[in-house]
C-alpha cells in the first residue's frame, strides 16, 4: 500500500504543472542570467506556496546536478510531517531554456510534459533564489543552508507579493539539521 501511496504522491507531483502557462497575468520577473554551473548543488526549502507532495514537508532539499547533453538532473528529498519520518525523494530532469539567459527551465517529470520553473531571482552570490511561475500558483524561497535571517526572508517575502502572489500562503519548511535518525 505505501508503495501505491508513494506513486500516487509522484502522480500528484506530476500533475500540478499541467496548466503552467494558463494565465491572463504577465509574465514573473526572469533573473537577468542564470549560471547554471553555479546553481548546481544542494537548496534548502526556507519556504513555498507547496504543491500537494510538499504540503507537509519537513526538511526539503531541490538538489541539482548537470548531466550528459546540458540535462539537469534533479532531487527534491523530503521527510513528511516529522524528520523522524522517512526520507521521500522525486527525481525529475530539468532543461534550461538558452534564450531565457537560463532563467527558465522546463522541469520533467514524466515525458513529454514539462513544467514551468522561473528563477525569478537569484543572489548575485547563488546564496538564495526565489522561483517562480507565470501561473503564479506555487512559489519557492530557498537558500545554501536550512536557515535565513529574518530581514533577508522579509525581502524575499516582499519580493514574491511583488510578482502578484498572495504571500498569506506561503509556509515555512521546517529545517532541523542534523537529521535524527529515522525510525
Amino acid at each position: 500500500m505505501a508503495s501505491i501511496t508513494s506513486r500516487l504522491g509522484k502522480l500528484l507531483f506530476v500533475a500540478w504543472p499541467l496548466t503552467a502557462c494558463a494565465s491572463g497575468a504577465p509574465p514573473v520577473p526572469r533573473a537577468a542570467e542564470v549560471d547554471v554551473s553555479r546553481y548546481m548543488g544542494d537548496w534548502y526549502v526556507i519556504a513555498s506556496i507547496p504543491s500537494r507532495p510538499e504540503k507537509d514537508a519537513v526538511n526539503a532539499v531541490e538538489s541539482y546536478r548537470l548531466g550528459p547533453g546540458g540535462k539537469i538532473e534533479t532531487t527534491f528529498r523530503y521527510r513528511k510531517e516529522n524528520v523522524q519520518n522517512d526520507l521521500k525523494t522525486i527525481h525529475a530532469t530539468g532543461y534550461a531554456d538558452a534564450s531565457t539567459k537560463n532563467a527558465v527551465w522546463g522541469m520533467q517529470f514524466i515525458w513529454p510534459i514539462r513544467a514551468q520553473y522561473v528563477i525569478a531571482w537569484v543572489d548575485p552570490d547563488y546564496r538564495s533564489v526565489v522561483v517562480a511561475r507565470d501561473k503564479r500558483d506555487y512559489v519557492w524561497i530557498m537558500a545554501r543552508t536550512p536557515t535565513m535571517g529574518d530581514a533577508e526572508y522579509a525581502q524575499l517575502v516582499a519580493k514574491v507579493a511583488a510578482m502578484g502572489y498572495d504571500v498569506g500562503k506561503l509556509r515555512k519548511v521546517p529545517q532541523q539539521w542534523p537529521e535524527p535518525k529515522a525510525r
